[in-house]
């Protein structure tokens, strides 16, 4: 069976991975600099792809620079985060297990690793030490890369995918410390750290008060254009011998406000549905099934928001902009001046709000178009 020519719902590899020259010969100068980065954006919009096909193109260039990828979207502690660090960086610095062992046992005797190794043949770290003894000594641990890096005579890039977790951490603030405290001192090492939760990033990285204040580079990732969109639907039809216009392409693009997760599984539901040429009809039929398959989703969400978070999301749709005027606090029910910015606090907070340049938008394409059709019953013509 041939492989779909779009992905969507993990990182995209060098084939799918489309545009982002820019970011990406930024990131690659920053890699390759051991420039400390931070990039922030919306949750699927393309961080992951972007830190992983300038890490692969890294490797393969310049064997003296080893790439470290973490993701501690699941981790809730720092005795957590030490286990996940540990392992991230011994893997990334190692070519194969038997080299990680060693690397263990050598970098980090104090702490009596273990290695053991789960059906699927991945090495797990763990350590024979208590969590106090851990917490109260974890300068191995923090310093592994730069001790790693200075005894092999290597570059080292330490990547940590979903950063912000470590705002939930109980006592975060002096967790982040730690943190900054030894990785400031990292002078063969270069860390980038990213995530989705902008507002929670923003406030870690660009609060003169927090620890990791000027830490490095902030790279606010943006959509790709629906130009590009455009001519990379296109050329992915074709290379699979069906075809799409350009024009048709970029209004696959748009329907969806050029999302990269969401363009992409357009694009392929659009693929699947066509024989040989693509229309606007097979376009538009793809994105209801689409909505139509996410519905129970959405419905599930909104039965979790309040009243006034709903009414709220209604004045977005409605173009509303003077949520605070007295006509709006009136027409919308949202109580008071102090009742509004709680309620978009809350939808920021589950990401299913954003504000740029004081503009709100509503993250999801799909869920926006579902509550246009579906919930408040809007026509879109």
């Amino acid at each position: 069976m041939k492989k779909l020519p779009f992905i969507f719902g993990k990182s995209s590899d060098s084939i799918n991975f489309t545009d982002r020259e820019e970011e990406s010969l930024r990131l690659e100068t920053n890699f390759k600099s051991l420039i400390n980065t931070t990039i922030i954006s919306p949750r699927r919009w393309g961080k992951t792809s972007l830190v992983e096909n300038v890490a692969e193109n890294i490797r393969k260039e310049n064997k003296k620079i080893k790439v470290c990828m973490l993701d501690i979207f699941n981790v809730r502690s720092e005795t957590e985060f030490y286990e996940h660090f540990a392992k991230g960086v011994l893997k990334g610095t190692s070519n194969q297990w038997e080299e990680m062992i060693e690397n263990a046992k050598k970098f980090l005797s104090h702490l009596l690793p273990k290695i053991t190794f789960s059906p699927d043949s991945q090495a797990e770290i763990s350590f024979g030490v208590s969590w106090e003894t851990l917490q109260k000594n974890p300068d191995e641990i923090l310093n592994l890369p730069e001790t790693i890096a200075k005894e092999k005579k290597i570059s080292v890039i330490v990547c940590v995918d979903e950063f912000q977790a470590i705002g939930d951490f109980s006592e975060s603030i002096a967790f982040q410390r730690k943190l900054r405290s030894h990785w400031q001192h990292h002078h063969n090492v270069g860390y980038c750290l990213y995530g989705s939760k902008r507002t929670m990033l923003l406030d870690i990285f660009s609060n003169a008060s927090m620890p990791f204040y000027k830490f490095g580079d902030i790279m606010f990732l943006q959509k790709i254009s629906n130009k590009k969109w455009g001519k990379f639907v296109n050329k992915r039809f074709e290379e699979t011998g069906k075809k799409i216009t350009i024009e048709q392409a970029e209004y696959l693009a748009e329907l969806v406000d050029n999302h990269s997760y969401y363009v992409q599984q357009l694009a392929q539901q659009a693929w699947l549905c066509t024989k040989t040429s693509c229309s606007k009809t097979i376009i538009d039929e793809s994105l209801q099934r689409i909505k139509n398959q996410l519905s129970l989703l959405f419905v599930g969400q909104i039965e979790t928001m309040t009243s006034t978070q709903i009414n709220f999301l209604n004045a977005v749709l409605d173009g509303e902009t003077a949520f605070s005027s007295q006509e709006n606090l009136k027409k919308y029910r949202f109580g008071s001046s102090a009742n509004l910015k709680k309620i978009k606090d809350a939808l920021i907070s589950r990401e299913i709000i954003d504000i740029y340049t004081q503009k709100v938008d509503i993250l999801d394409p799909i869920f926006k178009l579902w509550l246009k059709e579906d919930f408040f019953k809007i026509k879109l013509y």
